[in-house]
């Protein structure tokens, strides 16, 4: 075998280098077959430099990818570094280019308690005006659209992708940016999505979160409307609007 730098290891639970809650219980990695691959060789993994696993190539694995399994210990939230080195008798160890990650177990708005529940009672419900949240939706409210506010959250981080669920009508906000991040997310729920999810004496809006590695915050507490019944013809197109700004 040369001593050429060996290609990364891969990790094929990673969603755009990043590893979230539910690949950081059971992370693998992947190493490709190399040159000179021989029955005997010890492949050993290591994560932030620390050495993680092992395991030594048999006959019928030449040739073949090898993968190897992090101690769910070392899977800790922020920046990892993971290489390996290879180990041939009478040869010095090889080592690996690196492969960097980002780790993020934290789910946006915290755990669900219980752990099972499609809903997280950690989120707020979503914001209305009173006088929307006390007489409903109006059909006058139906023709303009309305205001509606999701509050900042635990664990609130740029490139969080929230889904506003409108009765059955989903709809998907811009990706939260660096600078939203702490901030209300103030939303214009447009005529169109109004009128499409029909009018309801008891219409639940809600919304869940999806962080950019995957975490899923599941579904808020939910927000029960009345809609009217006389709903009008639908308009012209309406732009969602979405301004995020400081609390208070």
């Amino acid at each position: 075998m040369t001593h050429t730098l060996l290609t990364a290891p891969t990790l094929p639970q990673a969603l755009d280098d990043g590893i979230n809650a539910l690949a950081a219980a059971h992370l693998q990695v992947d190493i490709a077959p190399y040159p000179g691959m021989d029955d005997g060789d010890l492949i050993e993994l290591f994560w932030n430099n620390c050495f993680a696993a092992s395991r030594r190539v048999t006959a019928g694995k030449v040739g073949t990818p090898t993968r190897l399994r992090v101690p769910e210990s070392f899977v800790l939230d922020g920046v990892a570094q993971v290489h390996y080195q290879v180990m041939q008798i009478g040869h010095t160890a090889v080592r690996s280019a690196v492969a960097r990650l980002r780790v993020k177990t934290q789910c946006p708005g915290g755990q669900p308690v219980p752990a099972h529940s499609d809903e997280n009672q950690n989120l707020a419900p979503v914001g209305l005006p009173d006088t929307i949240r006390r007489y409903g939706v109006n059909a006058s409210q139906v023709r303009r659209g309305i205001p509606l506010t999701i509050e900042p959250y635990l664990n609130m981080s740029a490139g969080d992708a929230i889904t506003l669920r409108w009765g059955d009508v989903r709809l998907d906000l811009p990706k939260i940016q660096a600078a939203d991040v702490g901030l209300a997310v103030q939303v214009w729920v447009p005529s169109t999505l109004i009128i499409e999810a029909g009018d309801d004496s008891r219409l639940d809006v809600t919304y869940c979160i999806l962080d950019r590695v995957g975490n899923n915050s599941r579904w808020a507490p939910v927000r029960t409307l009345a809609i009217a019944a006389a709903a009008p013809a639908r308009p012209d197109g309406t732009a969602l609007i979405y301004q995020p700004h400081p609390l208070g």
